[in-house]
């Protein structure tokens, strides 16, 4: 794994430039990740998507959860952490995108997916556009296999109509142990 404190200066230096994009000035702990990814049954997950990975944290821990004939799209409008998560993580099974998570229907047809296991958010949706949320949420469900899982983790829970208004039925968890603490909301494709 890349060293953590290259990870949260970046991500520090990042948030300063740019505090609407990030939800944190520091990456989510090992509390968040293991609560979050225990959502997910491993052994059945052929494609993730995870949107805005920062500085790999999440992806880190993703990649050594997936199959070795998984793989894992990774959406980051952030050209620095774009940048950085290529030189960081060479896995083969790990795609970088350049770009926003609500033109994930194209990213799939470049990559010629058919549909997502699971997708793993961690955008901070309160500070988004209304139609880009809205499409962000309504692409992802396009995208989601039946019975495919949407996994959000935010600092408060202002997401929440916007995912039942998508998703309907909408679990909800809490990790206090993260800086921020942080809700995990969990929805599934109907």
């Amino acid at each position: 794994m890349p060293s953590r404190l290259h990870q949260t200066l970046l991500f520090a230096k990042t948030f300063f430039k740019h505090p609407a994009m990030l939800g944190s000035l520091i990456p989510s702990s090992s509390y968040l990740s293991n609560h979050l990814l225990q959502q997910i049954d491993w052994r059945e997950v052929r494609v993730v998507v995870e949107y805005g990975p920062g500085v790999g944290t999440l992806t880190w821990e993703i990649l050594k959860r997936m199959r070795p004939e998984a793989t894992l799209v990774a959406i980051e409008t952030q050209p620095d952490f774009v940048t950085y998560l290529r030189e960081a993580f060479p896995d083969p099974r790990l795609r970088i995108v350049h770009g926003s998570a609500a033109d994930i229907g194209k990213v799939f047809e470049q990559l010629e997916l058919d549909s997502a296991d699971c997708i793993i958010s961690g955008i901070p949706y309160t500070t988004l556009d209304r139609e880009v949320r809205d499409r962000i949420l309504r692409e992802s469900w396009r995208v989601l296999r039946p019975n495919g899982a949407f996994l959000v983790y935010q600092f408060t829970g202002a997401v929440l109509p916007y995912l039942r208004q998508v998703f309907g039925r909408v679990h909800q968890e809490y990790e206090p142990r993260n800086i921020l603490p942080a809700r995990i909301f969990y929805c599934v494709r109907s």
